[in-house]
């Protein structure tokens, strides 16, 4: 076979790899905002796990592809897991944000923290965090540890903000309540998700999860010493490869 064959063939060999890798295990998302601060930072390159909670249409990549319904290889989301997902009034937008609600969940907030089912979550402070992109000067960040275990870092504004307080939501069967990290600039499952009215709580049914975010393979910022290489943005080598807690 002539050598140039060969090589046509590895190409396609490849692209069909990286195809299958892209339908069926794992698919890239990028971080255009700063709600899920500091545990994923507005430039993270997260690479998302399709197969953690088994495959809905929107696993396809021509989503939604209306022949099928339900979940393949369905398995439960775990409180803690970071997760992406769709809405049914915004089908078109992949939004990502932390499950601290399962069905049948009691979920409130109460002076800037957490409560599950009547009992606040444990948390403490730790080191202020920095970020001139969120906000100017220190910000508090606590270290908030979920019932079954789950420990990662929460950012805390402002005092008293609009989402320190809340009704107490019960979270419905087969759906899961979404809430950002950065607690003060997060539109989540407790307000405006999506662009609902304010005030109008938004639990996230379990077909519309597509999957778990893993690890991020890729961090950039701007003013970085890649700033050329990367069109004015600098590469975070110290988040290269990180997993998210």
């Amino acid at each position: 076979m002539r050598r140039d064959y060969l090589g046509w063939i590895l190409v396609a060999l490849i692209v069909v790899l990286l195809v299958f890798v892209r339908t069926f295990l794992f698919q890239p998302f990028y971080l255009p905002a700063k709600s899920m601060a500091p545990t994923l930072l507005h430039g993270d390159y997260v690479l998302v796990s399709k197969f953690s909670y088994g495959y809905t249409r929107y696993s396809l990549p021509f989503s939604p592809a209306p022949f099928f319904s339900g979940r393949l290889f369905p398995s439960e989301p775990k409180r803690g897991d970071v997760v992406v997902f769709r809405l049914r009034k915004d089908d078109a937008t992949e939004y990502i944000k932390r499950i601290v609600g399962l069905p049948g969940d009691r979920i409130q907030m109460i002076g800037g923290l957490l409560h599950i089912n009547g009992q606040a979550v444990k948390r403490e402070q730790i080191d202020d965090f920095i970020d001139d992109a969120i906000q100017p000067g220190p910000i508090r960040r606590w270290r908030e540890t979920l019932p079954e275990g789950v420990t990662h870092a929460t950012l805390d504004l402002q005092s008293n903000s609009f989402y320190d307080n809340t009704s107490a939501y019960t979270v419905p069967a087969g759906h899961y309540f979404m809430v950002g990290d950065n607690r003060d600039n997060s539109a989540d499952s407790r307000y405006n998700l999506g662009g609902l009215p304010p005030n109008k709580v938004v639990f996230v049914p379990y077909g519309n999860i597509k999957g778990k975010a893993m690890v991020v393979w890729l961090s950039l910022s701007y003013g970085g010493w890649l700033a050329d290489l990367f069109g004015g943005t600098g590469l975070r080598t110290d988040r290269l490869f990180l997993p998210v807690p």
